[in-house]
């Protein structure tokens, strides 16, 4: 089924929606996982990326959704100037993750404050983007929905309790994935819910004592 987003595209700056507006977006998830505007960052650019990006404008793109900017934003045109007159540290290189990835793949290393996280993620066209990777844990976040991001001990009743302070919030799930590296080890779950939970929800499972860290991804799709 062809959608209508899929004959007109994204509402956005141009002047491609692969490589500015997905590439937007991927900036928008990153900057989430450190709770905010990085003040460092490597920027990885993978196959199509790294030919024909600076081109079509996939390095302000992806500045622009560190920094804030929706794929809309007119700021996105002077991203990088912004970025230098706000003394942040953004780095782009070109590189190969491999035949298997997407030719509109990134990866984005992230530095703020004492907070380090790495995202690797695609632009699909129309807009669409698949986030695979966060911290080397394998996922698969759209930024469809608002999701939870969060790092745990895996420890029995662990996922119940998360799931009552999401109930409680009025937070409906939409999808739970759950992944390990080992038995007893630390657990990388990814929660989907159909509303936007507030900053209390996020703060209640930071609170859990075998959590080790969570972060909130915001809905980036129109």
């Amino acid at each position: 089924m062809v959608s209508l987003l899929d004959i007109i595209g994204p509402v956005m700056v141009g002047p491609s929606s692969s490589h500015t507006a997905g590439a937007c977006r991927l900036g928008l998830l990153a900057r989430c996982l450190v709770g905010g505007t990085p003040q460092k960052a490597l920027v990885e650019l993978h196959g199509s990326f790294a030919r024909t990006g600076e081109g079509h404008g996939t390095d302000k793109a992806i500045v622009g959704g560190l920094m804030g900017f929706r794929p809309d934003d007119e700021r996105l045109r002077t991203a990088l100037e912004i970025m230098e007159r706000e003394g942040l540290d953004y780095t782009f290189e070109k590189t190969s993750l491999g035949d298997e990835a997407h030719p509109n793949t990134v990866r984005i290393t992230l530095e703020r404050s004492d907070r380090r996280s790495q995202m690797v993620g695609a632009s699909l066209g129309a807009g669409r983007v698949l986030v695979t990777e966060i911290d080397g844990y394998p996922v698969e976040v759209s930024g469809n929905l608002h999701t939870i991001v969060l790092v745990a001990n895996d420890t029995k009743g662990s996922v119940a309790r998360i799931a009552g302070i999401l109930a409680e919030a009025n937070c409906n799930i939409a999808t739970l994935k759950l992944s390990r590296k080992e038995r007893g080890g630390d657990a990388f779950m990814v929660i989907e819910v159909d509303d936007q939970p507030d900053e209390s929800v996020r703060d209640a499972i930071r609170e859990l004592p075998w959590v080790a860290w969570a972060f909130r991804l915001d809905k980036v799709s129109a």
